[in-house]
Formats: C-alpha cells, sequence, structure tokens
C-alpha cells in the first residue's frame, strides 16, 4: 500500500515542477526532506506532569515516540536551569512523513477555525516552510475530553529546493492551502 500524497508527487508533481523550472534530471526536482514538530512547554518548570501529557499528545499526533529537549542555558527570570526538560520534539521521514502532511492538508488544517489559509512568507530563504498551530485539537487523534491545556505546536517543512520560490511551487502543487 502506497502514500497517497507520495503517488500524486510522483505522478503530478515532479511532470509540473520539472516543465516550470526546467530540471534535465528527476534528481533535480524538489522533494520534501522532513517534517519536524516541536512542541514547547513552558510551564514545565513548575509542573513536569505537563510534559508528559505533551509528549503523549505529540505522539499521537505523529505516530512515533517524541524526544524530550532540554534547555542548553540557565535563565534566572523564567526560573529555568540548564539540562531542564522544557519541550519535546519528533523527526518524521519517509512513509510517515508523506502521511502526517496528507492529514495536515486535508484534514487538519480545514479544521482551523476562520482559516483563510496558511502565510505565504513563512518561507526562510532556503525553501523550507514553518507553520504555527495555536492549537493540537485540530488534528483527528486528539479527543477533546482528554485534553487539559490547549497547547501549540511548529511544524517545520524541509524540503530539498534550492529557494523559496520552487518550495513555494512545490507544497502549493502538493496541496498546501496558500492564502490567496
Amino acid at each position: 500500500m502506497t502514500n497517497r500524497l507520495k503517488e500524486k508527487y510522483t505522478s503530478e508533481v515532479v511532470p509540473a515542477l520539472t516543465e516550470k523550472f526546467g530540471y534535465t534530471t528527476v534528481m533535480a526536482v524538489p522533494k520534501v526532506d522532513k517534517i519536524v514538530l516541536n512542541m514547547g512547554v513552558g510551564d514545565a518548570v513548575n509542573n513536569s506532569k505537563n510534559l508528559d501529557k505533551a509528549v503523549e499528545e505529540l505522539a499521537l499526533i505523529s505516530g512515533q515516540k517524541p524526544l524530550v529537549t532540554k534547555a542548553k542555558k540557565s535563565i534566572a527570570a523564567f526560573r529555568l536551569r540548564e539540562g531542564m526538560s522544557i519541550g519535546a520534539k519528533v523527526t518524521l521521514r519517509g512513509e510517515r512523513m508523506y502521511e502526517f502532511l496528507d492529514k495536515l492538508v486535508s484534514v487538519s488544517l480545514p479544521r482551523v477555525r476562520d482559516f483563510h489559509g496558511v502565510s505565504n512568507k513563512a518561507f526562510d530563504g532556503r525553501g523550507n516552510y514553518t507553520l504555527g498551530v495555536r492549537e493540537q485539537l485540530i488534528f483527528p487523534e486528539i479527543t477533546y475530553d482528554d485534553v487539559d491545556k490547549v497547547r501549540g505546536l511548529d511544524v517545520v517543512i524541509v524540503t530539498t529546493a534550492k529557494n523559496d520560490e520552487e518550495a513555494h511551487e512545490l507544497l502549493a502543487q502538493m496541496g498546501m492551502p496558500f492564502a490567496k
């Protein structure tokens, strides 16, 4: 069983991008390299149970076990010591990455209230796209009754594109709902 989005990439997106940008080989066509999901849990400093809950939710959303991130520096104003657990992240590649991207584009983003499309300006200059999700409830795996606190997460889509224009075209072809 192959993924729907991966099939679309090979059959529709590659020829369209090759025609638009004039690539000479299939290997030059940009593709999605990885997706990184990051959830910062600032209140984990006071209550470590919040971090456990965030890790659990991130595991449900991504389908794999998150890595707990630690503080690099001590910041006295935030009562933060070096090495304290302050967040969780997951890196998705291959089949899971395509499944997640398909779910994000077709199911999760349309569930956002007052949704008019994602920003066109969230590219970093090197062909990577960053998207902030305000609440984890838009994902179908998360049930409303199990949520103790609404947390947001960052979704970073890393592509092999050389510039923002190529990356924008790649994501638009794959169905990313950009704002008009």
